[in-house]
């Protein structure tokens, strides 16, 4: 079992962005310091939802400020990027940390990213396939060529090397996942025997399912037994860690609701599409019902039981619900601490 945090440097009422991003920065720093896996970083734009505009960025700052932990990007939206530019910041980052980063990308939403950035729509609701291709193409070989709809570009040399030898002896490049939420992008990531990260919103049938279309996808596409098996998916959620029957919902149902009201209101979309937002709290309780909210054991019992119904065993996990600095450290440590000795 790998438990790590997934943060948003999620800005509650009444912060800063400075201030999301300093909890951001020390959360990572203490999941290092508790013993946990891995860090996963949020990417958003023009919105206090996360108010990290750059994952791969801030990654590059973490992976310089810890020595073992992996750090992975959760996600970056890839119709915001050119892909070779992602690439070569992934070779980067890759190499310079010893192996220990993880790129994730996915299709990101309709938001007014897209006009901002110059993508525009057809990027987000049909460029992404070709996106994929060329950053996987990027990390795999040599020399590239774009030779796509929406990147046409001559044959250039690939440096730095993604699958350089690194200081282990290995030569695999960075690891890459793709964010899920639909049997389109399940198929298009099992076809290129890609792990997936499911959302923190879905219950534990519905990955399940998910994971069995990947399997299904995946063989059909020709990928050996062992890519198929071996996939290592991640599941994203909520943990907050306190002791006594139903405090730590408690804590999440008062801090929640507010940050999730002023981050979601505040999406605008390019085409000016409608959009049915979640009531905060009902989402909050859904999130705390499905995820490991409550007492050490309580915590462990559920990721076990989601591990042992879908097959996952990494875990990306929200750990900043409560908007305190304080509280967000002893959470991540109890992390480390109290439940992950039960896992073991």
């Amino acid at each position: 079992m790998r438990i790590g945090t997934f943060v948003l440097a999620a800005q509650f009422p009444g912060q800063g962005p400075g201030e999301a991003l300093h909890r951001a920065v020390r959360s990572a720093e203490a999941a290092e310091e508790s013993g946990l896996d891995s860090v996963w970083l949020a990417e958003h734009h023009f919105v206090p939802y996360g108010v990290c505009p750059s994952a791969t960025t801030l990654a590059a700052l973490l992976l310089g400020r810890t020595r073992r932990i992996r750090v992975g990007t959760a996600v970056s939206v890839l119709p915001n990027h050119h892909p070779v530019a992602l690439a070569e910041q992934a070779a980067l980052l890759h190499l310079t940390s010893g192996g220990r980063f993880s790129l994730g990308v996915g299709r990101g939403g309709p938001w007014v990213d897209l006009e901002v950035f110059g993508g525009g729509l057809d990027a987000y609701e049909n460029g992404f396939p070709e996106s994929l291709g060329l950053l996987l193409d990027w990390l795999r070989e040599p020399r590239v060529a774009g030779r796509g709809e929406r990147f046409g570009f001559r044959e250039v040399a690939v440096v730095p090397r993604a699958d350089e030898l690194l200081a282990d002896g290995s030569a695999q490049g960075p690891e890459v996942i793709v964010a899920c939420t639909s049997p389109k992008t399940v198929r298009l990531a099992a076809g290129r025997g890609l792990p997936m990260l499911l959302g923190m919103h879905c219950g534990d049938e519905e990955k399940a399912e998910m994971v069995a279309l990947w399997r299904t996808a995946a063989r059909e596409a020709g990928q050996p037994p062992e890519v198929v098996e071996g996939a290592a998916h991640v599941s994203a959620g909520v943990a907050q860690i306190e002791d006594g029957p139903g405090a730590a919902t408690e804590t999440l149902v008062k801090t929640m609701p507010g940050w999730l009201r002023q981050g979601l209101d505040a999406h605008v979309t390019v085409d000016g599409r409608h959009r049915v937002m979640r009531d905060p709290v009902a989402y909050t309780e859904l999130l705390c019902g499905l995820h490991p909210v409550g007492p050490p054991r309580l915590a462990a019992d559920r990721l076990a039981a989601t591990a042992e119904r879908t097959g996952i065993t990494r875990f990306a996990l929200l750990v900043e619900g409560s908007g305190d600095l304080a509280a967000t450290e002893e959470n991540v440590r109890r992390l480390g601490t109290d439940v992950l000795p039960l896992l073991t």
